[in-house]
């Protein structure tokens, strides 16, 4: 099937206008659903009695979702076409909500995470590229403004889950179940513009060539690494940050999930405000820096303690530029190739972050047994500070390969 593009006859104003709607609410519903997981999974452990290493388990089956989706997204675009497969990414998130709402047990559970997260990986893949297809002007402003909606979603879910489960549905709570059934509905409004917006067929680029020749080239792998290694801390603090706040430091539930909120607060600022830093400074130089802070901030917030804990709310801001960082060095080494390098990477982010999620889990509830025998409650604690070191030691292990990707590209004297 050929590729397809926004149409140029008299309505393309209005396409535009569909579409810029549907990527920008696309991304908002995927960033507050994506983000709910921090302030419900206390409450599923609790429900389900899982250990660390069953939310290990669970965060990792949530990754395989969206990398099992991130691989066959591109393909399967260039068959039923990119506005279908966004549409469709939409309606798995909203059928999610569904499985997760109804689970009558943890396989039930993991199934509908799974689920959820192949919708993710549809939309994100999808609404990327419906993104640099209408966004043809502008196209940094337009893409960072983008992922501003992902970030003021991410920035809203904590509170906007926390009330909701404190809604009363007769004579009790309407809980997480209710919460994940009642936002996850809210995909399908993106659906509506979609359908409406017309594109128009055009052929495809000569460059659809094999993976053969990009997967050889060691810029490729750098950028994998980097960029998994920021988002396992990423989503670390995500999906953690509750946890260890009210295990370790006795937060109420109010509390902590303020300090996830503060947390995408800033997250969201650093992607809206650091922009035109990043442009003066460079791409690469900007994924050494955003390393450095991210990776010192976690380690220094643990082992300063409780009064450290505003700086995992501020590393929020400085390790959000990632992202769309590495996505704008794509944009330049790749530029004739962006789909299929986005493609490879984000599926290749995929494989290496599905065991970390497990590890994070594994390490906390390993060094926990060790901990509570030797030093009792306390223990607990411990084992949460061990995990986090590791997400802020995921950071400096990014640095390393920034630096080497800024050696190697400036030799060739391609630095962007």
């Amino acid at each position: 099937m050929e590729n397809e593009s926004l149409s140029d006859s008299s309505l393309g104003k209005r396409n535009y206008i569909l579409f810029t709607i549907a990527v920008f609410g696309s991304f908002a519903i995927f960033g507050i659903s994506d983000n709910m997981r921090g302030t419900a999974l206390p409450r599923i452990q609790a429900e389900f009695l899982l250990s660390e290493m069953h939310i290990g388990l669970l965060l990792a089956a949530s990754s395989v979702g969206y990398l099992a989706a991130c691989s066959f997204t591109a393909a399967l675009g260039k068959i039923i076409g990119i506005k279908t497969c966004h549409i469709t990414g939409l309606v798995v998130v909203a059928a999610a909500g569904s499985l997760i709402c109804f689970s009558t047990g943890f396989a039930m559970l993991v199934l509908g995470f799974f689920v959820l997260n192949i919708g993710f990986g549809m939309i994100e893949i999808a609404a990327g590229v419906l993104a640099a297809k209408i966004f043809v002007k502008n196209t940094g402003t337009m893409m960072s403004l983008a992922h501003f909606f992902y970030g003021a979603g991410a920035t809203m879910s904590p509170i906007i889950s926390t009330s909701l489960m404190a809604v009363r549905l007769g004579d009790q709570l309407s809980g997480w179940r209710f919460v994940y059934l009642f936002v996850l509905s809210f995909a399908l409004v993106p659906v509506i513009p979609t359908i409406i917006g017309r594109m128009m067929k055009k052929e495809r680029s000569k460059s659809d060539a094999g993976y053969a020749q990009l997967l050889r080239r060691p810029e490729l792998w750098l950028l994998v690494l980097i960029l998994s290694l920021t988002l396992v801390c990423e989503y670390g603090i995500a999906s953690w940050f509750v946890i260890f706040l009210e295990t370790s430091y006795s937060f109420s539930s109010e509390s902590a999930a303020l300090y996830l909120t503060l947390y995408f607060l800033c997250f969201t600022l650093g992607r809206l405000i650091l922009g035109p830093v990043i442009d003066k400074i460079g791409f690469i130089n900007t994924l050494i820096i955003v390393s450095a802070l991210s990776g010192s901030m976690v380690i220094t917030a643990v082992l300063v303690g409780e009064a450290g804990s505003p700086l995992v709310v501020l590393a929020g801001a400085v390790i959000a530029p990632v992202f769309p960082t590495v996505m704008a060095v794509i944009a330049k080494l790749f530029s004739d190739r962006i789909e299929q390098a986005m493609t490879a990477i984000l599926t290749t982010i995929g494989i290496i972050i599905v065991p970390a999620n497990f590890l994070v889990g594994w390490i906390i509830n390993q060094t926990r047994h060790v901990f509570t025998s030797a030093y009792g409650e306390a223990g607990v604690s411990m084992a949460y500070s061990v995990g986090f070191l590791f997400l802020g030691s995921c950071c400096l292990g990014a640095l390393v390969f920034a630096l080497i990707l800024r050696k190697g590209q400036k030799r060739v004297g391609r630095l962007v």
